[in-house]
C-alpha cells in the first residue's frame, strides 16, 4: 500500500454506512479512469448461480438503464468476466476476453453478451474477484474503462496502479460485507429484529413474550412477518438469513422502513 492511498483506506474502514463506503471507493476508481463500477456480493452461492437476487448486494455507478439490463436482465451472468470471477480469485484485465474471442473459444451466449455490452460502450476494464471465508459467499467487481481509455491504456494502468486499485477494492469489500444490507422491498422492523435476536439467543416464543412484555400472539405475528420479509420458510431460516445479511445484532439501531 502506498502512502497516497493510506488515508483513503482509513476513511473507508471508518465509514459508517454503505453509501459512504461506496462513494469513497468509486470516487477513487473514477479518478483512475473507471467511472462505471459494478459490484456484487452474495452469501447464498449455489452452483454457478448467486441464489435469490433479493438476498444479494448489487451496487453500480452506471446509468439506471445499464443497471437494469446488467443486473435485473441477467446480462452479468452471461459475460466471460463474470464466469472468470466465479471460478477465480484475484484481478485481471479484459485483454484475455478479446484474445479468447479472436481464438474462437467463447460460447455463443458469451459472444452475445459481449456484443450487448459493446452497444453500451463497455469494451475494456478490470475484474476483481474477492477471496471469501465461506464456500457459499462470493463477491466481485468490474471496473469499466472510460471511453477515452484503450485496452492498451488499461494494461499500462494495471501494471502501474493495479496493486493500489486492488487494495482500495479489497478494503471496500471487507467493509461492505460487515454492513446491513437488504434489497428487499419489505424491511425488518425494529420489533421483528428484536424478536429474531432473542430467538437466535435460544429463547422460546414464550420466553420472548415475557422478556419483551408482549403477548405470545404478538411474538408469533412478528416472527411470521419476519419470515415473510426474509422469504424464509421457518423461523430458524429467518434467523440464519438475518444474521448472514447483518440485519440483527447491529451496534446501532437500523431505521425502520415500515411501522410495526
Amino acid at each position: 500500500m502506498t502512502d497516497e492511498i493510506a488515508p483513503l483506506i482509513v476513511r473507508i474502514a471508518e465509514a459508517p454506512g454503505v453509501e459512504m463506503v461506496w462513494s469513497l471507493a468509486t470516487d477513487y476508481f473514477r479518478s483512475m479512469g473507471f467511472s462505471r463500477v459494478n459490484y456484487g456480493y452474495t452469501r447464498f452461492l449455489h452452483g454457478s448461480g448467486i441464489g435469490n437476487p433479493a438476498d444479494a448486494m448489487f451496487l453500480t455507478t452506471a446509468s439506471p438503464d445499464y443497471a437494469t439490463r446488467y443486473f435485473a436482465g441477467g446480462l452479468y451472468a452471461r459475460t466471460p468476466a463474470f464466469k472468470w470471477a466465479h471460478a477465480n480469485t484475484g484481478a485481471c484485465t479484459w485483454k484475455w476476453v478479446r484474445e479468447a474471442m479472436e481464438a474462437g473459444t467463447l460460447t455463443p451466449d458469451e459472444l452475445a453478451a459481449l456484443r450487448q455490452n459493446a452497444t453500451m460502450g463497455v469494451r475494456a476494464g478490470i475484474t476483481i474477484s474477492f477471496p471469501e471465508a465461506s464456500a457459499r459467499a462470493k463477491g466481485a467487481m468490474g471496473l469499466i474503462a472510460d471511453p477515452d481509455l484503450t485496452e492498451a491504456d488499461v494494461e499500462r494502468l494495471f501494471v502501474s496502479r493495479g496493486t493500489a486499485l486492488q487494495a482500495v477494492a479489497q478494503v471496500m469489500h471487507l467493509k461492505l460485507v460487515q454492513m446491513p444490507f437488504s434489497a428487499r422491498k419489505r424491511a425488518l422492523t425494529t420489533r421483528q429484529r428484536e424478536v429474531l435476536e432473542w430467538v437466535a439467543g435460544g429463547k422460546t416464543a414464550q420466553d420472548v413474550a415475557t422478556v419483551m412484555a408482549i403477548s405470545l400472539a404478538m411474538v408469533e405475528k412478528h416472527l411470521k412477518l419476519a419470515r415473510e420479509a426474509l422469504d424464509a420458510d421457518t423461523t430458524a431460516q429467518a434467523v440464519a438469513k438475518a444474521t448472514l445479511l447483518n440485519l440483527i445484532f447491529q451496534p446501532q439501531p437500523l431505521a425502520d422502513a415500515a411501522a410495526v
